[in-house]
Order: C-alpha cells, then structure tokens, then sequence
C-alpha cells in the first residue's frame, strides 16, 4: 500500500450502474416485510404509501443527479453538503449514511446464516455469518470491479424473481392459472372490500418510514460516481429509469399479492412472496424464495460494505477524519477503510446480540431515520449549489444534466422527506428512533466543532 496513494479507480461500466441501481433498492424489505405493511396500511394505503414514497425517492434522484453529473465524486452528498451547507453537515452526513449501512451488516450476516442453517440443520448461525463476511469481504477488497460484477449478477437473481412473481400473479388474478381458495378469478375485489382504508388513513403515514427505509439504495448512484466510466452519461440513464422501475418492481408487486392475499392475513406468518406461490401450488416456493432472499441479503451486504467504506474514504480524503484511512491499495480499494467498516458491522452484530434492548435498539433507530436526513440533505445541496452556480456566472444551459422545475422539485423532496420523519411521532411504536436521533445529530454536530477547534488550536501553536 503506497503512503500517497489515495485515488480509486474509474471500473464500473453502464451495465454494472445500471443494475446497481435497479438492484440496490430491491433488499429483503420488499420480500419480507411488505406482508406487514398491507396488514397495517390496508391494500390500498400501502399501495398509496409505497406510491409517495417513489415519488419522494424519485424527486431526491433528480437533485442528485445534477450534483453528481457536475461533480463526479465518491462519497458524493457527503462532500456536497460538505461544500453548500457548511462541513459540519457534511461531516454529520457521512456518519449517518455510514452507520445506516454498517449497523444492516450485522443483521444481514445474521439473516443469511439463519437461511443457511433452515438448509443444513445443526450447523450453528454464526459458522454461516463468518463464511459470508469473508466472502463478501473479499469481493470488495479485490476491485470495484469485482463488486460491481457481483453486485450485477445479485441483482439479476432479485430483478428476475420480482418479474416472474408479478407475471405469475398477474395469471392468477386473471383466472389463467387456479390460485387455492378460489373458484373463480380473484380480480382486484380484495383491494377495497373492506374499504379503502381498513384501519384508518393514518396508516399510510405512520408506514412511511417502512417505506422510506424500502427505497434507500436508490443512492448508491451518487456514492459510484467516482468510480463510474463517463459519469456524464451512465449516471443520467440510471437515474431516468428510477421513478418507472419503482413502479413497476415494488408497486406492481404490492398490487399482485394485495389482491391475492386478504390484508387480514399479510404478514402474519410468512413472506407474502412465498404465501403467493404456495396458494398456486409452485414446487418448492419456500426454498425458491429462501434462496432469492439470501441474494438479497448479500446483495445488500456488499453494496453496505461497499458504500459504508466509501463514507470513511471520503471522510478521510476530506481531511475530515485521519487521511490514513483514505488511502489505496494499487487496484484503487481502500483497505483500511474497508477493514474498519466491516469491524464496525462486526460490533453492530455483538451488539444484536449482548445489548439487544439497548445499545443495538439505538444504533438501529437512528439508522432507520438515516437515510431520509440524508435525502434532504441531497435536495438542499442542490438548491444551494444551483444558487451557487448562477452566482459565479454560469447558466442552467451549461449544465450536462439539469434537475427539472427547479426550484419546485428540490424542495418538495426536502419539505417530503421531512414530513416523513416527523410524521412517525404519530406512531408510538417508531416515535423512539425520533427521540433519539435528534440527540445523535446534535452529538455529530458537537464532534464535529470539537475536532475543528482543537485542529485550529494546534495550528496556532
């Protein structure tokens, strides 16, 4: 590892992006607690909650867009709050987007030990969270190349057995195949038999966070764009096709298994996904499920490595934390930040399982929040470098990608992404990860003007 060397290296293709972002936002909320959404929004809340959601993540990508075409960097809204809000915010930023994705490894790791171990009966949970740790730490310490190649092929297994659930439902709404427990065509009745709302609009918002928490990953494209080839094309096509495929692979989905399943029974005891195929008879739909959820989990595994290590290598060629951990090896893979990324999903993992009711409760509560202060802090950094570059005298016209409506579109994702956060104060059994992440903030915050002042203190002497 050379001491001066700090540079990534530009490796992900148009095909790889494409994938990412069209995989990175499919994890196993969508395979399995979607069930529990239904049950607690109703067929149409949920499909309504989903359909907000999509709309937020999609404004939040048009803002992202812009910054990141202008400004190709790893790390991206970290620096770019860093440089239109002020570095305290950008500093607290990364730390949020760290945490959110380092605090999942550990219960990703301990989620695909536990399908493994439904496989082979006996063989101990942690035995399997070790062996895919070092799997998926190998991957990202060879190349962003290699990530990105099995990020590509995770994301191919997850994108295909959404297509074939929702062609297969569709048959069986329509009557072509037989479904259990009809005589006839189950049509769309299920989705307003009961009323729109079942258990009241209220629900809609109070799942919004559920939501939310679905759709990060989207973000991942803003975290490439220092290792993309020719960022000025691939990251706009990837970014185009955000809103449809939204629609299509969580909406669409939704819509199948709430007019199969009677919201009444959603989430209740199994995945919907598997409850679907065992209902229209499909052989061997639990393990067929089991094994597309384990892609899942170490799809989204890989990318957290990937996008957790990125933060701190950003944080680091900032100079906001030791520019140690900023440094490369000669394939351009930041090991040190890699190594301390995967050691803090190894500490999110003890904590799961010493300090469950408290210290993890915590990590996990501010992490669920996490990303939606992340996506305001996109939309506002769009606003104020837009600002920015009109002052020093650009035009919109130079601009290669421009977010559009301006500045309509910025603030709905942040004044959107906000109400989301807010609204869960509502919602007595999520009002907790409010509490304490405003407190954590604050605390980033203070660290951060700590570490500033001592910095300047010494620089005086």
């Amino acid at each position: 590892m050379s001491e001066n060397h700090t540079g990534l290296h530009r490796e992900m293709s148009a095909r790889h992006l494409l994938m990412i972002s069209l995989g990175g936002v499919i994890g196993t909320g969508l395979f399995l607690s979607s069930g529990y959404t239904i049950h607690q929004a109703g067929p149409i809340g949920t499909i309504l909650a989903y359909g907000l959601g999509a709309l937020v993540v999609y404004l939040v990508m048009l803002c992202l867009g812009e910054l990141s075409v202008a400004m190709p960097e790893t790390g991206s809204f970290h620096v770019y709050a860093t440089r239109f809000i002020g570095p305290a915010t950008g500093f607290t930023v990364a730390i949020l987007y760290w945490l959110t994705w380092t605090v999942a490894l550990g219960s990703e790791f301990t989620a695909a030990g536990l399908i493994m171990q439904s496989w082979f009966k006996g063989t101990p949970v942690w035995l399997w969270s070790l062996l895919f740790m070092a799997v998926i730490f190998v991957t990202n310490a060879l190349s962003v190349r290699v990530f990105a190649e099995a990020e590509f092929w995770f994301s191919s297994v997850k994108v295909i057995a959404i297509i074939g659930f929702i062609v297969i439902g569709l048959l069986a709404i329509s009557g072509i195949i037989p479904i259990h427990g009809y005589t006839h065509a189950p049509g769309l009745t299920n989705l307003t038999k009961d009323g729109w709302f079942p258990k009241g609009v209220a629900g809609v918002f109070t799942t919004m966070l559920t939501v939310n928490f679905a759709f990060s990953g989207t973000e991942l494209i803003g975290v490439t764009a220092g290792e993309t080839k020719n960022p000025a094309h691939t990251i706009p096509k990837a970014i185009h096709t955000t809103l449809a495929r939204l629609i299509i692979f969580f909406i669409g989905s939704i819509t199948v298994m709430a007019a199969l399943i009677p919201w009444q029974k959603a989430g209740v005891s199994q995945s919907p996904f598997v409850l679907v195929f065992n209902q229209i008879g499909l052989p061997f739909a639990g393990d067929i499920m089991n094994f597309v959820v384990l892609t899942a989990i170490l799809s989204a595994a890989n990318s957290g490595l990937y996008a957790s290590t990125r933060m701190l290598w950003s944080l680091g060629n900032e100079g906001m934390i030791s520019p140690k951990v900023a440094q490369t090896n000669r394939r351009g893979t930041p090991l040190i930040a890699l190594s301390l990324s995967m050691v803090g999903g190894i500490l999110a993992l003890l904590s799961s399982v010493v300090a469950a009711s408290t210290v993890y409760l915590v990590l996990v509560s501010i992490s669920g929040l996490a990303v939606v202060v992340v996506w305001m802090a996109i939309a506002y950094s769009q606003i104020r470098f837009r600002q920015n570059w009109m002052a020093t005298g650009h035009t919109v016209d130079e601009l290669t990608f421009k977010t559009p409506w301006y500045p309509v579109v910025p603030w709905a994702a942040f004044i959107l992404s906000f109400l989301s956060c807010v609204l869960i104060i509502f919602d007595p059994t999520q009002r907790m990860a409010l509490f304490y992440m405003v407190p954590f903030i604050g605390f980033c915050y203070l660290a951060y003007y700590v570490k500033a002042k001592h910095r300047h203190t010494y620089a005086d002497i």
